[in-house]
C-alpha cells in the first residue's frame, strides 16, 4: 500500500503518500503470517511445537513452569534454562514476573473500541476499490479503515467510542449511521451483510501496556506485545516484536551468549524505544481520524516531503523515520521535536518579515 486513500463524506477520494514513490507498507493476514513462521520454525530439528498448553504458574527464577493441557486438564511440569514469553498483551509470563519486587506495570484502555466488518470481492474476483492503498474514512471522533486481502476481499475496521457503538442498537439506526457517515461504503459492504456482521459480535477494547524490566536475571524474558502492547494505529506492533528478536540476537552475540548481561542490556536499552512507539501509536489515531482532514497537516506533509527530497539524510519526516528506517523509536520522536522547533522559528521569522515589509510599504505609501 503506497498511500492512504481518504474518503470524504461526498464520496470523493484523495491520496496521501506514505513516503517516496517506491516506499510502501504491507497488508498481511495474521493467519498466513503465523502459518509461514510455524512452517519455517518446524524445519529446525531442535524446535518442538506444543499446542493447547496453558501456563498456569511459574517460578521464573528457577525456570520452572506448570502447564495445563487442553482439553484434558492434565498438568505437566517443565523446566528450562531460559523462558522467553512472547505470549501477547495479556501475557501469563508477565503476570508471573509481576510477582517479583521492583517490577513496573501499567495498562491503559482508550475509550474507543473496534469492530471488524468485510467488503467482499466483486463477482469477477477483483477488489472493489483500488487495492494498493489503505482506505480511511476519517470522521473526527471516529474512523473506519479498510485493508486489502489476497482473495480480493477487504478487512474493514470501525474504530469508535464505546458510547457511540452503544447508540447503534437496531438495524435501522446502524444503516442510518453508515449512510450519514460512510455513504460510499454501504453499497460495497451490502446492507444485509453490514447488519449481519455488525450484530454478530461486540466491539473489542484497545489496550496499551508498558512494563519493566523485561527480564528476571538470566532465566526469563518477555518480548513483543507481552512487553509493550500498543494500539494498532501505527502498524508497528508486529514490527516492534520482530525488532525485539533482531536486537536480542545482537546483544546475545555481543556478549558471546553470556545470557545474564545480554538480557539486562536488552531490557535497559529496549524499554525507552518500546514506550516511545506506544505513545506514537496513540498519537497516530488522532492523526488518522482527524488531522488528515486539516489543511495545516497537509501543508506540513508537503513541507516535510520537499525538505526530505532536498536533504534526505538530514530531514527525515516522522512517519518515514518510524516506518522506513531502523532509527530507534525514541530517536524518531527527538528528531520530530527538532524539526518542529526549526519550522516554528522559520514561521516566526517569516511572519516578522511580512510585518516589517507591510510596515515599510505603508510608511512609503503614506510619505
Amino acid at each position: 500500500m503506497y498511500a492512504r486513500m481518504i474518503h470524504e463524506l461526498d464520496g470523493s477520494t484523495r491520496s496521501i503518500p506514505y513516503g517516496k514513490k517506491d516506499q510502501c507498507i504491507y497488508s498481511v493476514g495474521r493467519r498466513f503470517l503465523n502459518e509461514s513462521l510455524l512452517t519455517a520454525a518446524e524445519k529446525y530439528p531442535n524446535v518442538h511445537c506444543h499446542f493447547n498448553q496453558k501456563l498456569v504458574s511459574a517460578n521464573l527464577k528457577q525456570g520452572q513452569m506448570t502447564f495445563e493441557r487442553q482439553p484434558s486438564k492434565e498438568i505437566e511440569q517443565v523446566e528450562a534454562q531460559l523462558v522467553v514469553g512472547a505470549d501477547g498483551a495479556f501475557s501469563s509470563v508477565r503476570k508471573q514476573m509481576m510477582k517479583q519486587p521492583l517490577c513496573d506495570f501499567s495498562q491503559t484502555y482508550i475509550p474507543h473500541g473496534y469492530l471488524e466488518l468485510c467488503i467482499p470481492a466483486l463477482s469477477d474476483g477483483t477488489h472493489a476499490m483500488p487495492k494498493n492503498y489503505l482506505h480511511i474514512w476519517p470522521r473526527g471522533r471516529f474512523m473506519m479503515i479498510a485493508l486489502p486481502n489476497q482473495d480480493a476481499s477487504w478487512t474493514v475496521t470501525l474504530f469508535m467510542p464505546f458510547d457511540e457503538f452503544g447508540k447503534l442498537d437496531t438495524p435501522q439506526r446502524l444503516l442510518a449511521f453508515f449512510k450519514e457517515h460512510f455513504p460510499d461504503a454501504v453499497p460495497l459492504i451490502g446492507e444485509e451483510k453490514l447488519v449481519s456482521d455488525f450484530f454478530a459480535c461486540k466491539p473489542s477494547p484497545l489496550v496499551s501496556v508498558k512494563c519493566g524490566p523485561y527480564n528476571i536475571g538470566d532465566t526469563a524474558l518477555i518480548i513483543g506485545d507481552a512487553a509493550h502492547a500498543m494500539v494498532p494505529f501505527y502498524g508497528q506492533g508486529m514490527n516492534a516484536g520482530f525488532e525485539d528478536c533482531r536486537l536480542l540476537d545482537a546483544v546475545l552475540l555481543k556478549h558471546k551468549f553470556d545470557v545474564g548481561p545480554a538480557l539486562k542490556e536488552f531490557s535497559t536499552t529496549r524499554r525507552p524505544d518500546a514506550e516511545a512507539i506506544c505513545g506514537l501509536a496513540m498519537y497516530n489515531y488522532v492523526e488518522m481520524r482527524d488531522l488528515v482532514n486539516r489543511k495545516s497537516f497537509l501543508i506540513r506533509k508537503k513541507v516535510d516531503s520537499l525538505l526530505h527530497s532536498l536533504m534526505p539524510n538530514l530531514w527525515i519526516p516522522l512517519y518515514t523515520s518510524v516506518t522506513f528506517s531502523h532509527m530507534p523509536y525514541a530517536q524518531c520522536i527527538k528528531n520530530k521535536e527538532w524539526q518542529d522547533k526549526i519550522l516554528d522559528r522559520a514561521l516566526t521569522l517569516m511572519a516578522a518579515s511580512l510585518v516589517a515589509f507591510a510596515a515599510f510599504f505603508f510608511y512609503n505609501a503614506t510619505y
